[in-house]
């Protein structure tokens, strides 16, 4: 069962199916993951959390729309124990900073290897419900996904909580004058109850599946196999009339214009198994969208720093989320996935504006000989 089959398999009753909060879907996945569950038969999207991402795949949720930001002052990302997270806008245009990234991509090495490999870690920030404080939840996922197909092909997946943390020093302060509690409650929107984080590493749980469909392990609009990945065309206008080929849903609400190849190509240049110039691509296709602007200076949560294109997502309950691609411009490679509060509404209520909510970081992604064992 893929990881998003496991979420839905997890998913109380009583919630039904109105959107997920995408800090509650990320907490829900890593328990979710860590206990076995039969599979089920019937066909489902695939949507791995190694290729889009779970930041992605989540916050496009609450995606209907993109607003149409191209002239204006990006916002202040508030990102925990990093101040020099904050972005400026910079006189370089979105269009510049991507196509020198697509030159780069292009002529980066792709590598061989029976397996694409990635290694990301995923942090969503959440409420303690005493104390005043906020926590910084944090998972490092790994996946192996077979080049090739075939009924005895298996895909594998490994998920490690690596434990909650106070998410700025204010907020360790408060942690600490509560306590120091090693398991936190914190408050999940749509959840009956609060839910338990630990401060503590989990255990890493490592998992192994037949490919679905026999070769399905990526989702761009629907699921698609590495062999489709592959065959994807190097040039941008017909790349872009491939994905817009394959537009449907981004996860329960359909995606429209500019936000829905936003999406799909930040899955694209992240962390999927296709070619440089494929990728290259996709950051000119990128180059054209209207509504994408640049940040410069960004730090991702891993400490490093990069330059930022994004665009901003209006929520279902009349809230704005900046959602970021941070890349470095040296190498033409992505660094992070990341969304910010603009105007905050429902689920992200209480978060002061220009607060990073949730982050998906690339460590590592290219191909290997190497298996779990």
């Amino acid at each position: 069962m893929n990881p998003i089959d496991e979420l839905r398999a997890a998913r109380p009753a009583d919630l039904g199916d109105r959107p997920i909060d995408p800090r509650t879907r990320a907490a829900e996945l890593s328990r979710a993951m860590s206990q076995p569950r039969p599979a089920r038969r019937r066909r489902r999207p695939v949507r791995h959390v190694w290729s889009l991402g779970l930041a992605g795949a989540a916050a496009a949720v609450t995606a209907v729309a993109v607003v149409v930001a191209t002239n204006g002052t990006a916002s202040t990302a508030r990102g925990p124990d990093t101040p020099a997270s904050t972005g400026q806008a910079v006189t370089l245009s979105a269009r510049e900073v991507l196509l020198a990234a697509a030159a780069r991509a292009e002529r980066q090495p792709e590598g061989k290897g029976e397996y694409w490999h990635t290694v990301s870690v995923r942090r969503t920030l959440f409420a303690a419900a005493k104390g005043g404080y906020r926590v910084l939840d944090q998972q490092r996922d790994e996946g192996w996904t077979p080049g090739a197909t075939g009924p005895d092909q298996k895909q594998w997946g490994r998920m490690q909580s690596l434990g909650a943390r106070p998410a700025t020093e204010e907020d360790r302060q408060a942690w600490e004058r509560a306590g120091s509690p090693t398991s936190i409650e914190v408050t999940a929107p749509g959840k009956p109850k609060p839910m338990i984080l630990k401060t503590s590493p989990g255990r890493a749980m490592t998992g192994r599946s037949p490919l679905p469909d026999g070769d399905k392990v990526f989702w761009l609009g629907r699921n698609v196999s590495v062999k489709d990945l592959r065959e994807l065309p190097g040039d941008p206008d017909r790349l872009k009339k491939r994905l817009l080929a394959w537009k449907g849903h981004a996860t329960d609400v359909p995606m429209v214009g500019d936000g829905w190849l936003f999406v799909v190509s930040a899955g694209l240049i992240m962390d999927m198994p296709v070619t440089p110039e494929v990728r290259g691509a996709a950051f000119r296709m990128l180059a054209e969208l209207g509504d994408v602007r640049v940040i410069e200076n960004v730090t991702d949560a891993e400490g490093r720093t990069g330059t930022a294109v994004a665009i901003n997502e209006p929520t279902v309950d009349g809230g704005v989320t900046e959602h970021r691609l941070i890349i470095d411009e040296e190498t033409g490679s992505a660094l992070a996935s990341e969304y910010v509060a603009v105007k905050p509404r429902g689920f992200q209520t209480g978060f002061e504006p220009g607060t990073m909510w949730n982050s998906n970081a690339v460590v590592k992604a290219g191909w290997t000989d190497e298996k779990p064992e």
